[in-house]
């Protein structure tokens, strides 16, 4: 049951998962590329600073052999000179290349220190950049919120998707915008919250499209019982749909649980629909009240609540002509019933395999009489659902029953709860 709506919801949540997640780990590859280009170029900046101080140690040493060989000229003049001053001369000589010598020594001391410090640097930055973001969930959970861009494609898709599931176009919308709120700002902490967040903004979504709050037929039925007055409650809708079977079905409904019906065979347009109603009544043990094939239809419900009144039956139900929501005429004689009767309830019966069209339906009866609530017959048969996430919300008015089968017992109460379950369960 339902089985096209929960597909189309499956698989939404499905691609927004899908979408979110593969934006996060593109933005995650982006940005260790970025790292990895960065570090590359502060590399080759090390190297590059690395020979220039190779090359100004090179000119030093050239510079200091220069000096070297111009002190021995110097000697050899000196020498030739006076001889006496030899002494003098090679004692000077001695203690130069001392002197020379620790200066180099110096000079090798800050030209290591110098590599120690650039060693140093080196380590520092690399270290820095060779840092990398945690990646994996815990990436995820700082760097991830919802925007608007990840989801409308998907959105979009998912309304397409219910249009073609005879989901109403407001309806549709509405959905699609209940979601995008709920999920757009949204901070995502782990990848598997994209997915339970985007269930949970269609069970919103859902759920704010079906009525939960209608009329207890049983608790009503028994405060009219007090009253001494039967509860009148009349069924509309149009040839097809299964009207006259429900009718039967609700009245052994009754049956099982204690009360006493009446039915009254107002579709007299059709003399075959008053047979079909008698043959039911006759199999529940349910009395009729029936007049004659093209007898007033008022007429014959009027008689049906009388002979409740008369029996203290707590329940009479009006069966009415099948008839397209555009026949003017027919409508006038429901009208007619309305005003004769006053009916407590009004129930219209739609056929869910006719989707959007069983939704125009409802409508067209909403203006007409007054429609109090729903019952959707061929449930079990409907694999798209549109019909039952979109009429309530329409006209709206609650869903109360839905026809699962051809027995007298196939029909169960409905329960927005249930159905937000069948579409978005497990």
């Amino acid at each position: 049951m339902f089985d096209s709506l929960k597909k189309k919801f499956s698989g939404t949540i499905g691609k927004i998962s899908d979408q979110i997640s593969s934006e996060e780990e593109k933005a995650l590859e982006d940005e260790k590329k970025e790292k990895t280009t960065s570090k590359g170029n502060t590399v080759a900046d090390d190297k590059t600073s690395g020979k220039g101080k190779e090359d100004k140690s090179s000119k030093r040493e050239k510079e200091d052999k220069s000096f070297e060989s111009h002190l021995k000229g110097k000697e050899s003049e000196k020498t030739s000179r006076l001889s006496f001053l030899r002494r003098k001369t090679d004692s000077e000589d001695e203690d130069f290349p001392k002197k020379n010598g620790k200066a180099s020594k110096q000079q090798k001391n800050d030209s290591t220190d110098s590599k120690k410090g650039t060693g140093k640097v080196d380590t520092d930055e690399s270290g820095k950049d060779g840092k990398e973001e945690p990646s994996g969930m815990f990436t995820f959970a700082t760097h991830k919120t919802i925007s608007e861009n990840d989801i409308d494609d998907i959105l979009f898709e998912l309304e397409l998707a219910l249009l073609e599931g005879d989901v109403a176009l407001e309806v549709a919308e509405q959905i699609v915008s209940s979601v995008k709120n709920d999920l757009v700002g949204r901070k995502i902490k782990r990848r598997s919250d994209v997915a339970e967040f985007t269930k949970e903004a269609l069970k919103n979504a859902i759920s704010d499209i079906l009525i939960s709050e209608g009329p207890d037929l049983k608790k009503s039925v028994d405060k009219a019982k007090k009253t001494g007055e039967p509860y009148k409650i009349m069924f509309v809708g149009v040839n097809g749909t299964g009207k006259t079977t429900t009718i039967s079905k609700i009245a052994d409904h009754f049956v099982k649980e204690g009360y006493t019906p009446v039915i009254a065979a107002s579709d007299t347009f059709r003399a075959g629909a008053i047979e079909q109603i008698s043959y039911h009544a006759d199999n529940i043990g349910v009395k009729i009240i029936r007049h004659q094939k093209g007898a007033d239809p008022a007429a014959v419900a009027y008689d049906a609540v009388e002979h409740a009144r008369a029996k203290k039956k707590e329940l009479v139900l009006i069966d009415t002509a099948g008839r397209m929501q555009t026949n003017v005429n027919l409508m006038d004689e429901m009208k007619k019933i309305q005003r004769v009767v006053n009916p407590d309830i009004a129930i219209f019966v739609g056929d869910a395999l006719t989707g959007n069209d069983a939704v125009e339906q409802a409508r067209k009866f909403d203006d007409a009489v007054g429609i109090d609530g729903i019952i959707l017959t061929k449930a079990d048969a409907d694999a798209k659902g549109g019909a039952a996430l979109s009429i309530g919300h329409v006209i709206n008015k609650p869903i109360l029953y839905l026809g699962i089968g051809q027995g007298y017992g196939d029909i169960m109460e409905f329960h927005p709860d249930w159905m937000v379950e069948q579409v978005l369960g497990d």
